[in-house]
C-alpha cells in the first residue's frame, strides 16, 4: 500500500512538472519537428514518432548472463536481431547492439549489452566487454537492470548493482525482473520474488516477460515520465539555428539520385583476419570486441556513421564458416545471421589475411571464394580489403610486400571471371592505415552500382559496338532493334532482337565487357536480358520501353549465368 501511495506521489509531481514546461515545449517543439496537436488544460501527450533517431533518449540493458537482455532487446524493437540461445556456461552477446524501441507510442534508442561478471580476471574476454559496457553506460541516459524472477536475488546481481553504483552513479536503474510468466498463477509468488529484488536498493522492480511480452505495459508506464521528461528538457534547450539548419537540410534532400540514399556496407570473410578490427578503424572508436581469439564476433552488429556527408550502414558480421550438422548453438545461429547481412548489403567488403596469403601462397580460400561468388551472383558490389599488411613492412619482407600487392589482384581476376575490375585495397586496420582508401573505394562502387545511362546513349554506343565485333557472316548477325537499360542496383539491361537470330552467349559476353569499359562500370555485376520482337511489335520503342517488365519469358544473361526468368 505504502508503494501505490508512493507512485501516486510520483505521478502526481510528473503531471505538475509537464504543466509547469507545456508552454516551453509548445514554443520549442517544432525545432525538432514535433508537432503539438492542440492546446489543451494540461501538457498534451510529446510524439516521439516525429523526434529525430539521434536525438531520442538512449536505454541501456544490463544484467548478468542469461537472464533475457537480448530477448529483450528483440522484443523492444520488434525484430529478431539479436541472437538468442539458452547457454548458462558461454556468453552469446559479446559486443553493444543498438535499436530503435519501440513501445506503444514511445520511441527510444535502446543497446543490448553483453552480461556482467564484476569478478572477471584482467585481459579476458568478460573484463573486455565489461570495459565496452562502462564505456557505453558513461553515454546513455537510462539503465534497465535485468533479473531473473525464478532464480531471485543472485549473487552476480548484487555484484552488478554494486558495479552499477560505481560507474553510473548518475543513472538509477529501472529493476525489471524477466522470465515472471511461470510467477503470475502461483499465489504470491510474484510478490515475494519483487520484495527479494527489493535488496538491489534501486526501489520497486517490474515483473516482465521478454519472450511472452508480459508486463510490457508495466515497463511503459515506468519509463513514459522518464524519457517525456529527458525530451523536454532537450527541446527546451534546443536553440533556433539548430532548426534552421536542419530545415535547409530536410528541403535540399528532398531531389536525391539513388546513388545518395544511405549505403549499406557489410564486412565478411573467414575468422580472425580482422573484421572487427577494420570497423572500429572506419568508426574511429572501439565499437566491437577484438582479440587474438579466433571466432570472437557472434552477432552482426549494424552501426550507423557519416563519411563525406553520406551515411553508411556498417555491418560487421561473424567469421564465415560452412555449416556442417556437427554446427549447433549459437555458433550456427551466427553463420546463418552473416549469410543473412550479405543478402541485405549493397556492397561487400571481403577481408583477406596477408600473412595466410604469403603463407599459403594463394589469394582466396575455398570459403572466401564461395563468399565472394555469392556477392556476385546476388547483384551486390564488391571490394576485396587485404588487411594485416603492416605485418610485411621490414627489410627482410620488402620483396614479399610488392609481390602481394602486384600477384592478388591478377589472382583474384582469374578466380571470379565473372566481374572484371574488382577493387583490391591493401591496408592496416591495427594501425588505421586505408580507412580513407577503403571508404571512398566503396563510395566509388556504390555510385557504379547505381549508375544509370541516358537510352540515346546506350543506342549510338551499341551501333558501334556491334559493328567492331566479329561475326560469322552477314546472315548471321542479330539485328537488335533496341538498347536500355530498365534498371540500377546492379544495372540491368535489355536488348531487343528482330527476328529469329539471337544473340550468343559470346555476343553477351563481348557487350557486357564492352559496357564496363566504355562507360567505367568495373567491379559490379551487370545483367543483360534478351527479347524478341516481330516488326509489328511496337514495345522497343521508348514510348512503351515500360512494358519491358511484362515479358512472358525471357534469357537473362548475369555474366556467366543463365536463367529463365518468367
Amino acid at each position: 500500500m505504502a508503494t501505490q501511495c508512493l507512485r501516486s506521489s510520483r505521478d502526481q509531481i510528473t503531471r505538475i512538472r509537464r504543466l509547469l514546461l507545456f508552454h516551453k515545449f509548445a514554443v520549442a517543439a517544432p525545432r525538432l519537428g514535433v508537432t503539438v496537436r492542440g492546446f489543451c488544460t494540461r501538457a498534451a501527450p510529446l510524439d516521439f514518432t516525429q523526434i529525430q533517431i539521434a536525438r531520442l533518449p538512449t536505454v541501456v540493458i544490463l544484467g548478468r548472463p542469461n537472464v533475457g537482455k537480448s530477448a529483450l532487446f528483440n522484443r523492444l524493437i520488434r525484430r529478431r536481431e539479436a541472437l538468442v540461445y539458452n547457454t548458462p556456461d558461454d556468453h552469446v552477446t559479446r559486443d553493444i547492439r543498438e535499436g530503435v524501441a519501440k513501445l506503444g507510442d514511445l520511441r527510444f534508442r535502446v543497446l543490448d549489452s553483453a552480461g556482467l561478471e564484476a569478478e572477471a580476471s584482467s585481459g579476458s574476454i568478460l573484463h573486455r566487454t565489461a570495459s565496452m559496457t562502462a564505456n557505453v553506460l558513461a553515454r546513455s541516459n537510462f539503465a534497465l537492470f535485468l533479473t531473473d524472477a525464478r532464480a531471485g536475488v543472485h549473487p552476480l546481481d548484487l555484484e552488478v548493482g554494486k558495479w552499477l553504483r560505481k560507474h553510473a552513479p548518475q543513472i538509477k536503474p529501472i529493476v525489471a525482473m524477466n522470465k515472471s510468466e511461470s510467477l503470475f498463477d502461483a499465489d504470491d509468488s510474484l510478490a515475494t520474488a519483487a520484495n527479494e529484488m527489493c535488496r538491489l536498493g534501486f526501489g520497486d522492480p517490474i515483473a516482465i516477460s521478454a519472450e511472452t511480452g508480459l508486463g510490457m505495459h508495466e515497463l511503459y508506464v515506468s519509463l513514459r515520465p522518464l524519457l517525456e521528461d529527458y525530451m523536454l528538457r532537450v527541446l527546451k534547450d534546443t536553440d533556433e539555428g539548430d532548426h534552421e539548419n536542419s530545415h535547409d537540410e530536410n528541403s535540399s534532400n528532398l531531389d536525391v539520385d539513388e546513388s545518395k540514399l544511405p549505403l549499406q556496407l557489410a564486412i565478411v570473410g573467414r575468422p580472425n583476419v580482422g573484421k572487427s578490427t577494420l570497423l572500429n578503424a572506419l568508426l574511429q572508436e572501439d565499437r566491437v570486441l577484438v582479440g587474438p581469439e579466433a571466432g570472437l564476433t557472434r552477432d552482426a552488429i549494424r552501426t550507423q556513421f557519416e563519411f563525406q556527408g553520406r551515411t553508411i550502414y556498417l555491418v560487421d558480421t561473424a567469421g564465415w564458416l560452412q555449416r556442417t550438422k556437427q554446427e549447433k548453438g549459437a555458433a550456427s545461429l551466427s553463420i546463418m545471421q552473416s549469410r543473412k547481412s550479405l543478402l541485405r548489403a549493397h556492397i561487400i567488403a571481403l577481408v583477406l589475411d596477408a600473412e595466410e596469403i604469403l603463407n599459403e601462397r594463394r589469394s582466396m580460400k575455398h570459403a572466401e571464394v564461395v563468399i565472394a561468388r555469392r556477392a556476385v551472383e546476388e547483384g551486390r558490389g564488391l571490394v576485396v580489403i587485404v588487411n594485416k599488411m603492416d605485418l610485411l613492412r621490414g627489410k627482410h619482407k620488402s620483396l614479399s610486400y610488392e609481390k602481394i600487392m602486384e600477384v592478388v589482384p591478377q589472382e583474384i581476376q582469374t578466380i571470379i571471371p565473372q566481374v572484371t575490375g574488382i577493387p583490391v585495397v591493401f591496408i592496416s586496420a591495427l594501425e588505421g592505415r586505408g580507412r580513407s582508401t577503403v571508404l571512398n573505394q566503396v563510395i566509388d562502387t556504390y555510385e557504379k552500382w547505381c549508375s544509370r545511362l541516358p537510352t540515346a546513349r546506350l543506342n549510338r554506343w551499341l551501333q558501334k559496338v556491334m559493328s567492331r565485333h566479329s561475326w560469322k557472316g552477314q546472315a548471321a548477325r542479330p539485328k537488335v532493334k533496341y538498347f536500355t537499360q530498365v534498371k540500377a542496383r546492379p544495372p540491368t539491361f535489355v536488348v531487343f532482337v528482330r527476328g529469329k537470330t539471337q544473340l550468343s552467349h559470346t555476343d553477351i559476353r563481348f557487350i557486357t565487357k564492352s559496357l564496363k569499359e566504355d562507360f567505367d562500370l568495373g567491379g559490379i555485376p551487370i545483367r543483360i536480358m534478351q527479347r524478341s520482337v516481330t516488326r509489328n511489335d511496337t514495345s522497343g520503342t521508348s514510348k512503351n520501353s515500360h512494358s519491358v517488365g511484362r515479358v512472358v519469358a525471357e534469357r537473362v544473361v548475369s555474366d556467366k549465368r543463365n536463367i529463365l526468368a518468367e
